[in-house]
């Protein structure tokens, strides 16, 4: 365990230095600067404003000063936001999109597998035929789309629920669902064929001759089983929630993590964008591999290499 955990780490730490070696040359491969689009400002000014943040070095250079500043925990000042630094700004802004993921996650999980099972234990019924129905539209909607329609049905034209921030409960309705729905549809569908698999599987057929009663034989013997892909996909799900987070963030106006990633890319702030890629991008190799080591609790008899 301790050998396949620290290998995942070594990988995770490669694909992170890939990540930022091509985030930051592409970055600065894109025509302009930051300072492009000052109102009013005159070559010397801009000349000393590139002097201070290092932007005047030759990019090699300019790369490896930053590389040595984030092995140090250093991700520079914010070139955008005057006097404050990038860290300072993401542990500000991350607990917000953490909060938004974290609930998220929850609700995307309680609904979708027991619709799942639902599903599953009702093969070929309209109740069947309704849920995979509702898996199909979730799984083919964008998500920018549900963004829009519920801001515009429930937050505008009905005028139900609050459309800007986090305030209340009440605020998080709309976001919740519209960052829950793909997921929350793609574990139901997922939920559904493996709880098929375990309920034909002999283990369960031997239970069921030997008379133990149907409810201890889905949750006891089949869902235990059945639920080890959507264990899986919570790597892949944690992923898409931090970068569809900023979809959602940028819609309902939410001042997280997300949020200021897209104001960075438009303001063309780059320590922003380069402090923010490499955050998230740590975040989700460490769920990866909690992720995994959870995969091998649940299922012992599982090798992990």
């Amino acid at each position: 365990m301790l050998k396949y955990i620290l290998k995942r780490v070594i990988i995770g730490l490669l694909a992170m230095l890939l990540v930022t070696v091509i985030t930051f040359f592409m970055m600065n491969l894109v025509p302009g600067g930051p300072f492009e689009f000052e109102k009013s400002i005159n070559p010397t000014a801009k000349a000393a404003m590139e002097a201070k943040y290092g932007l005047d070095k030759p990019l090699i250079e300019q790369f490896w000063n930053y590389f040595t500043g984030v092995l140090k925990g250093d991700f520079g000042p914010s070139i955008k936001q005057r006097g404050r630094s990038v860290m300072d700004i993401i542990l500000t802004k991350f607990p917000v999109s953490a909060r938004l993921c974290g609930i998220t996650v929850v609700v995307a999980l309680v609904v979708g597998i027991p619709l799942g099972c639902i599903a599953a234990i009702n093969r070929g019924k309209w109740l069947d035929s309704v849920i995979r129905v509702f898996a199909t539209v979730g799984i083919a909607v964008p998500g920018f789309v549900l963004c829009t329609v519920t801001l515009y049905l429930f937050g505008v034209y009905l005028n139900l629920l609050p459309t800007l921030g986090l305030a209340s409960p009440a605020n998080y309705v709309m976001p919740v669902f519209s960052l829950a729905f793909y997921p929350t549809a793609y574990i139901t569908r997922m939920m559904r064929s493996t709880m098929l698999d375990a309920l034909g599987q002999d283990y369960v057929r031997t239970a069921k001759s030997k008379g133990v009663s149907n409810s201890l034989v889905i949750f006891k013997h089949a869902l235990r089983n059945a639920i080890l892909p959507i264990v899986t996909y919570l790597g892949p799900m944690m992923a898409f929630m931090m970068t569809g987070n900023f979809v959602v963030e940028q819609v309902f106006v939410i001042p997280g993590l997300g949020k200021e990633f897209i104001s960075s890319i438009m303001n063309r702030d780059y320590t922003m964008i380069m402090g923010t890629t490499i955050f998230v991008g740590v975040i989700l190799i460490a769920i990866n591999v909690i992720v995994d080591i959870a995969y091998k609790i649940i299922d012992p008899r599982i090798n992990l290499y």
